[in-house]
C-alpha cells in the first residue's frame, strides 16, 4: 500500500470526540488495506490497560489499537498519567511507574526535554512498523499557558510531520469561535499543520449547517472535511468515566439487577461495559444504600485510591449498606480495589498511597490485604478454579494493581480462579460472596453464565452475550458512520501530499 503521512486529530477542547474519532480512523484505514496504529503521546486517565508485555497504557490507545486489529503496545501511549488526588498523579513512562508528581511539577519546564525525547523514541518506532499512525491531541490545541512544555499537541504532530485536523464540538455551543480561536492563537508555523475541520456532534438537519461549512472555510482558510452527526446506536468503550453518573437508575423487573459502587476514585470502569449490553442484565451505578438495597448482585470495583475510598464507603454508609444486603442474600463480587476492599483488613504502614495506616475491610472475605510499591501489570489467561469448569485456561483477562492479598491466619480458603501457570488467584467463599484482580473477567462469557446462574429463574432472556463480536460490529459501524460524514477522498488526498 501507498505510504501514507500520518494523521492527527486535535480538538478545540477536551470531550470533543477525539478519541473515538480516532478509533474510526483507525478501522477506516484498516478496512481500506492499510496497516494503522493509534499513538497519544501523554493521556491522563485512571482507565488504563495491560499489554501483552504486561506494561501499562491508556485504555482509549487499547480501544483504538483493536479497532486497528493490532495488539497494544506502549509505544502507542508512552506517557500515563493516573490522577491520585486534585493536584498529584502517578506518572507511567513507558508503560511502569516512574513516581508521583504534582501538576506544577510536572508541567514546570525542567525536565521536559527528556520526557519529550521519550515520547518522540516511541514514535518513531511505532512509524517504523505501521502506516499510518492516527495520533491523537489532548484538550484543546491552544492552551497558550502550556505552550512551551506541551507534549502532545503541534509540537508533536511536527516531529511527525502529521497532518493535522481540528476537531470541534458542536453540541456544546460556541463552535465558529472555539474553531477560529483555536486557530488565531496558534503560532504560523503551527497553523500550517492545520490542513482540515471536523465537527462533530451534530444533532438534527445537516442541511441547515450548509452556510456554516462555508462561513467556517471562508473565515479559517482550511477546508471542512466533516460533519459528523450525534449518535446513540453504537457503542464504544469510553476513555473517562463522567458518563457514568447519567447510568444511576432503579431495579427493574424481568432482570438481574446489577449495581456497581459509585468509589470517588473508581478506575477501569469498563469492566462492566459488558454488563450494560447484556440482555439478561440491568446495570446501574449507585452509592444510594436504598438502592444497593434492591440489587441482586452488588460489585465494588476497582480504586486509584482503595484506602481513601474504603474510608468514605464506611462513612457514608455504604459499606454497612452492602454488609446488610449480602446477610440479605445479595452477591457480592470485587474487583481489583474492590476485592481488597472485601477482606477483614487493608494495611498500607509505608503510605504507598497515603497517610492512613490500616483500615478495618467490609469482612466479607478472609483475606488481609498489604499495599507495596510495586505494581502488577499482566495480561492472564485463567480457569475457574471449580470442578465444573475446570479445565484448559481459555479465558483472558488483566491485572493492575498495587498491593498483595493473602488469607487471614487459619481461615479457610477457596481460590476463584486457577491461572495458566498454576497459580491460584482470588477468593470464594460461596457463589454469593467472591473477589479477584483480574479486569476483564467479566469480558468472558463463561463467568458472565456462572455469575449469573444463580438466578437463572428470574429471567426472560437466556442467551449467552458475546462481547467481543459485539465490539467488532461496533468498530464497524462507527466505521461506517464516519464514512458517511466525511469526505474521505479528500482525507486521502491530504495523506498523500508528501511535503
Amino acid at each position: 500500500m501507498e505510504l501514507l503521512e500520518p494523521l492527527m486529530l486535535v480538538g478545540t477542547g477536551s470531550d470533543v470526540g477525539k478519541s473515538i474519532l480516532a478509533a474510526a480512523f483507525c478501522r477506516i484505514f484498516r478496512q481500506d488495506g492499510y496497516q494503522p496504529a493509534p499513538f497519544k503521546a501523554q493521556n491522563m486517565a485512571l482507565n488504563s490497560y495491560a499489554t501483552p508485555e504486561g506494561l501499562e497504557i491508556g485504555r482509549a490507545q487499547a480501544v483504538q489499537a483493536e479497532a486497528a486489529g493490532i495488539p497494544c503496545h506502549t509505544d502507542m501511549n508512552p506517557l500515563l498519567l493516573k490522577p491520585q488526588s486534585d493536584h498529584t498523579s502517578q506518572v507511567v513512562l513507558n508503560g511502569r511507574p516512574v513516581g508521583n508528581r504534582s501538576a506544577y511539577d510536572y508541567f514546570r519546564k525542567e525536565g521536559r526535554e527528556e520526557l519529550r525525547k521519550e515520547v518522540c523514541a516511541a514514535y518513531d518506532r511505532l512509524a517504523a512498523r505501521y502506516n499510518p499512525i492516527v495520533l491523537e491531541g489532548a484538550g484543546s490545541i491552544s492552551e497558550i499557558n502550556l505552550r512551551d512544555s506541551d507534549l502532545v499537541n503541534l509540537p508533536m504532530a511536527l516531529h511527525a510531520g502529521a497532518k493535522v485536523v481540528l476537531v470541534g464540538d458542536i453540541d456544546r455551543g460556541g463552535v465558529f469561535a472555539s474553531v477560529y480561536g483555536s486557530l488565531m492563537l496558534l503560532r504560523p508555523h503551527e497553523r500550517a499543520c492545520i490542513k482540515g475541520i471536523l465537527i462533530n456532534k451534530f444533532r438534527g438537519d445537516l442541511r441547515l449547517f450548509e452556510s456554516g461549512v462555508k462561513m467556517l472555510e471562508e473565515l479559517c482558510g482550511v477546508p471542512v472535511l466533516g460533519v459528523v452527526p450525534y449518535y446513540k446506536d453504537i457503542y464504544i468503550e469510553e476513555e473517562d468515566s463522567v458518563a457514568l453518573a447519567t447510568k444511576s437508575m432503579q431495579a427493574t423487573k424481568g432482570k438481574v439487577n446489577i449495581a456497581v459502587v459509585m468509589l470517588r476514585h473508581l478506575s477501569n470502569f469498563t469492566d462492566f461495559n459488558v454488563l450494560e449490553r447484556d440482555p439478561r442484565v440491568h446495570l446501574f451505578y449507585t452509592n444510594n444504600t436504598e438502592e444497593i438495597a434492591k440489587a441482586d448482585i452488588i460489585l465494588l470495583p476497582g480504586s486509584k485510591s482503595t484506602l481513601d475510598d474504603l474510608y468514605e464507603l464506611r462513612r457514608n454508609g455504604v459499606a454497612q449498606a452492602i454488609i446488610r444486603a449480602h446477610r440479605d442474600g445479595v452477591t457480592v463480587m470485587g474487583i481489583c480495589g474492590g476485592y481488597q476492599m472485601m477482606g477483614q483488613e487493608v494495611l498500607d504502614p509505608d503510605h504507598v498511597e497515603g497517610d492512613i495506616d490500616r483500615l478495618p475491610g467490609l469482612g466479607l472475605l478472609p483475606t488481609t490485604t498489604r499495599m507495596t510499591g510495586a505494581k502488577v501489570t499482566r495480561q492472564v489467561r485463567f480457569a475457574l478454579n471449580n470442578e465444573v469448569t475446570a479445565g484448559d485456561c481459555n479465558l483472558s483477562g488483566y491485572e493492575i494493581h498495587m498491593g498483595t492479598t493473602v488469607p487471614v491466619d487459619g481461615a479457610a480458603y477457596t481460590p476463584l480462579n486457577r491461572l495458566e501457570d498454576g497459580q491460584e488467584e482470588g477468593c470464594l467463599v460461596d457463589r454469593t460472596c467472591m473477589g479477584t484482580y483480574i479486569h476483564g473477567i467479566l469480558d468472558n462469557a463463561a463467568f458472565i453464565d456462572y455469575l449469573l446462574e444463580p438466578f437463572a429463574g428470574k429471567v426472560k432472556e437466556r442467551s449467552t452475550f458475546d462481547y467481543q463480536a459485539f465490539k467488532e460490529q461496533q468498530y464497524d459501524k462507527l466505521a461506517d458512520h464516519v464514512r458517511a460524514h466525511v469526505n474521505l477522498p479528500l482525507v486521502y488526498q491530504i495523506l498523500k501530499q508528501h511535503d
